[in-house]
């Protein structure tokens, strides 16, 4: 079976399901061919599908089990179940920017369905199953699918990009290599950024404005996406390699044991309960703050500028909480 005749068959499915009086001549109307293909195409569905379609004088054609389906592509429940919760966890934790697409896929599969079946699957899906993703991100999608077309094409942009930590914007030429969705709900573009010279990442929902440029690009020959992202600690980048050395005591020990929170990570486990993570990072102000996430339960070992920076940090905030910072 061609495509074209696969497109024929699910039109005329469409039609023959609605209210409508159908015939081999309307159909045909509608599909700008002949009344004989119509007819070959419904003998085929007969044939092939034991579809079970009939004609009436007064009802046209129409099937005699309402709940037959076209079977165009076999899903198991199982598998249209994965892709309705994967709708939802898109939803929830990548900012929507294919969640609408990806609805109106499943949408269209579930045509192929009887209604119960689906109705069972929806109903699960949405009550006994819940994603959430905390804070969300506001991305623009038109933002979105232009860095995705960028990427594909190897196409350089021009965008207008805000910066949180110095509250300014600034404009800049990037060679957009990647698009890396982090923790879920952080959208970033990853590429070369012609104004500091080497690979950056950007917030996507914090480009203000983008414009594709006519220019191509090509790789940096160096640039390994998979060695450049297991280096990264958050999404922190930039900086020579560093190795990191935490203690964390018996308390915080089983929330650090339960996830692998970096490739390069090693545990040393201690007669007390406590653990030690050594990992291999580029940057250290995320690590930073993740330490200070665990109050005392943590203490950075080395390098000593990490030491230094969490000391400054504790320092810094036991003034702001001192009787005079309250004032």
């Amino acid at each position: 079976m061609s495509r074209i005749q696969l497109e024929r068959l699910l039109t005329i499915d469409e039609l023959i399901r609605k209210p409508e009086r159908q015939t081999a001549q309307a159909l045909a109307d509608v599909l700008e061919v002949s009344e004989r293909t119509i007819r070959d195409d419904i003998a085929f569905m007969r044939d092939r599908f034991h579809a079970p379609v009939e004609f009436h004088r007064t009802r046209g054609y129409h099937y005699t089990e309402p709940n037959w389906r076209l079977p165009t592509i076999q899903l198991s429940k199982g598998e249209l179940f994965a892709l309705t919760l994967g709708a939802r966890m898109l939803e929830a934790y990548a900012g929507s920017a294919y969640a609408l697409d990806l609805r109106s896929a499943i949408t269209r599969l579930t045509e192929r369905l009887p209604e119960e079946t689906w109705l069972d699957l929806q109903q699960l899906a949405e009550d006994r199953l819940v994603f959430r993703s905390g804070a969300e991100t506001n991305l623009n999608l038109d933002v979105w699918q232009q860095l995705e077309e960028a990427c594909r094409g190897s196409k350089q942009v021009w965008m207008s990009y805000y910066t949180a930590s110095r509250n300014a914007t600034s404009e800049r030429v990037l060679d957009p290599y990647l698009l890396h969705i982090y923790r879920g709900t952080n959208p970033y573009v990853i590429g070369w950024c012609h104004k500091r010279d080497e690979v950056r990442w950007f917030r996507v929902d914090r480009i203000r404005e983008l414009k594709l440029l006519g220019d191509s690009f090509e790789r940096k020959p160096d640039f390994n996406a998979k060695d450049h992202l297991e280096m990264i600690f958050q999404h922190e980048v930039g900086g020579v390699p560093v190795t990191v050395r935490i203690w964390f005591d018996a308390k915080a020990a089983p929330y650090i044991r339960e996830r692998r929170w970096h490739p390069t990570q090693e545990l040393q486990e201690h007669k007390d309960g406590a653990v030690t993570l050594q990992m291999v990072v580029r940057g250290m102000n995320d690590v930073k703050r993740w330490v200070l996430g665990y109050g005392r339960g943590a203490r950075v070992l080395e390098p000593p500028e990490l030491v230094a920076m969490v000391r400054e940090e504790i320092e810094g905030m036991e003034q702001r909480y001192s009787q005079r910072g309250l004032e």
